[in-house]
């Protein structure tokens, strides 16, 4: 496929544009845009928590009506999905003659809120290729799809990436296609409507969603982005790459068919995997080549307010290369290609990595006005098995997608390629588990994400925090009133001597009776700032917990020794800040040292690279000398941000947000 990336570019549509007040108005006026009809039917949840509870799920999540997924033999529909996010254990690929999964899943504990994200592009396609009574069924493209599943996926998405474009069964003007496209988007919302709980309970939280699914053939830069909607009002059909091939675009389909139809639809996007972007996801321009406007940047702003920093298909945190920076925790989970399109291109600094980007928001907006790269973080799996949320190492069984395919056998030795992992989960802070309270929160970035584990993190940034406020038994109520959440803006102090503290807090993940959760190893404070010369620079604070603390685990048999910690909690103080400069600041809670998903497999075949008679069949990747036999989970805050300005644009809008 990357030889065929290598023929095209895509020509990119200019977007007429439009002026700062219309865009600015716009902006303000979403942020006010009531609930949909569906909401406002629900009573309040019996439980409410005042200062905020964590709810973790999964918002990228692949069933059967994805090209990629189906390919690869995914049979799990939407129910199916949301069954097993519930905690109900499911079958997977492969299937037996007579349709028996070879391979079943279950949740060691449910999640509180998931999204099945299925691909907009040719979604009516593989509806199409699956059902014999639609017309197309027996078109060529769809006896390809059946009988050479994987030549299939190349040539589709081929024409829908590349080629903006149906593969040429769609009828005039595509009717055919988008005809198809109803059936599993109607599913999708029907799945999602059936599954959300609106008793008083709010056990579980569902929301309606989809990925756009673009790339940029110059380099084969990913730029995918999840689609949210705030409840069961959405567009009549999900917006394409090839109706829609530029994020601009798909902000204006989405302002002109879903938050402008006054029916109470609101949607944010989640850009995801710009580790894989090779530059194209956060260019500092315009989707044209263009210099970024005030416009565009609010625009962004506006739609983009979270990023996805962990997944299936690598951490986007950082980058790290030896020598470049002191902070090797940013190896974490890197992919050793930039692009998502298969060139053998390395990653760099300029790849996408959200630390860098957060840093680039700042330079822009101290030129415009308005930060479009002023984002929170979450973490997802990207499964294409239609399993949210199954991101335990010693429970991994690949993810498919980009991995390794089990369409028509188990696979033999690792189930995945040993770059992907199990991915992350998607944390976030609100009053109660319902679509509303989710979905105002990350809109007002209140969230966070994790590797895997259910850490819980707080990061709050105030002027006067008491030094003794970790000790308090009301320190988050105190936070609260004091102070400012991850995901906000602290706003100018008068006094040129006041210092930003920060509350840093975490508690390890509870676990359960069969796996008990890892202890903490450290917390530390990341802080980006641009100088009074337009310079950037990063620097990693440790703040609490030990990493000298001598955990370390066994190789052979995964078993983990050594201290850590339940709970850490600490007031941190700037005392480098200089009130001049614009800063961010974000918290990384690390565990301790334990087996990765690979190793784990390896220990219990037990492989011994010193032995080459116990490495059989499938098992070489365990003695690759870029195997990573040890993992350290973490989980990432959203950044609160400090601004010499009283209140730039950006923040005005943020300050504006419902609570």
């Amino acid at each position: 496929m990357s030889v065929v990336h290598n023929l095209v570019r895509v020509q990119w549509t200019k977007t007429t544009r439009q002026s700062f007040t219309i865009v600015m108005f716009f902006c303000v006026c979403s942020l006010f845009a009531a609930p949909g009809a569906a909401e406002s039917e629900r009573g309040p949840c019996a439980t409410q928590a005042p200062q905020k509870r964590a709810f973790f799920g999964d918002l990228h999540v692949h069933t059967r009506y994805s090209l990629d997924a189906s390919t690869q033999g995914t049979r799990t529909t939407p129910v199916q999905a949301y069954q097993f996010a519930r905690g109900e254990r499911i079958g997977i690929q492969p299937w037996t003659q007579d349709g028996k999964a070879q391979r079943s899943l279950q949740l060691s504990r449910p999640l509180d809120f998931a999204m099945v994200s299925d691909h907009a592009e040719l979604i009516g396609e593989v509806y199409m290729c699956n059902t014999p009574e639609f017309d197309g069924y027996n078109s060529w493209q769809c006896l390809i799809y059946r009988h050479w599943s994987r030549g299939a996926y190349y040539l589709f998405n081929y024409m829908a990436t590349i080629e903006q474009s149906h593969l040429g069964q769609c009828g005039d003007d595509d009717e055919l296609c988008l005809r198809a496209a109803l059936q599993p988007w109607q599913a999708t919302q029907q799945a999602a409507e059936d599954f959300y709980d609106r008793s008083a309970d709010c056990a579980f939280t569902t929301f309606v969603g989809y990925e756009w699914t673009g790339m940029d053939s110059s380099n084969g830069g990913n730029l995918h982005r999840n689609v949210v909607f705030r409840s069961a009002e959405v567009p009549r059909l999900p917006a394409s790459f090839i109706d829609e091939p530029a994020a601009h675009l798909l902000w204006n389909s989405l302002q002109n068919t879903c938050k402008g139809a006054d029916n109470g639809c609101d949607a944010l996007v989640i850009p995801h995997n710009s580790n894989y972007s090779a530059g194209s996801m956060f260019t500092g321009r315009s989707d044209d080549g263009a210099p970024m406007t005030v416009e565009y940047a609010a625009q962004r702003a506006q739609f983009e307010p979270l990023v996805e920093i962990m997944q299936h298909k690598g951490a986007s945190e950082c980058y790290f290369k030896a020598g470049f920076t002191e902070d090797e925790l940013c190896a974490f989970e890197q992919l050793p290609k930039d692009n998502i399109a298969g060139f053998n291109d390395p990653p760099t600094p300029d790849t996408g990595f959200v630390r860098k980007v957060l840093v680039d928001g700042l330079v822009i907006e101290e030129a415009l006005g308005v930060n479009p790269y002023q984002f929170g973080v979450i973490a997802s799996t990207d499964t294409h098995l239609g399993t949210p949320g199954a991101a335990r190492e010693d429970l991994f069984l690949g993810h498919g997608g980009a991995g390794v395919s089990a369409e028509t056998d188990v696979p033999v030795g690792l189930p995945d390629e040993l770059i992907y992992n199990p991915g992350g989960l998607a944390v976030v802070w609100a009053h109660e588990n319902t679509r509303d309270a989710l979905f105002d929160s990350m809109r007002r970035r209140e969230t966070y994400g994790t590797s895997g584990p259910r850490i819980v993190s707080r990061f709050f940034a105030g002027w006067d925090f008491s030094p003794d406020l970790c000790r308090a038994p009301n320190r988050i109520e105190q936070a609260y009133a004091d102070g400012v959440p991850m995901g906000s803006l602290l706003s100018g102090e008068s006094d040129a001597q006041a210092r930003p503290k920060f509350l840093v807090a975490a508690s390890q993940d509870a676990g359960t009776p069969d796996a008990p959760g890892t202890p903490l190893q450290r917390l530390q404070v990341i802080k980006g700032w641009v100088d009074a010369k337009g310079q950037y620079h990063e620097r990693t604070i440790e703040v609490a917990g030990n990493a000298d603390n001598g955990a370390t685990v066994d190789l052979q048999s995964c078993a983990a020794t050594g201290s850590g910690f339940a709970d850490l909690c600490t007031i941190w103080v700037d005392k480098d800040f200089d009130p001049s400069e614009r800063a961010y600041y974000y918290s990384r809670v690390v565990e301790n040292p334990t087996c990765r998903w690979s190793q784990r497999i390896c220990a219990a075949a037990s492989v011994d690279c010193k032995r080459p008679e116990t490495v059989s069949d499938g098992y070489e990747a365990c003695c690759d000398p870029d195997h990573r036999p040890v993992v350290q989970e973490r989980a990432w805050s959203s950044p609160i941000w400090y601004s010499p300005t009283s209140l730039p644009s950006s923040a005005a809008l943020t300050l504006a947000l419902p609570e």
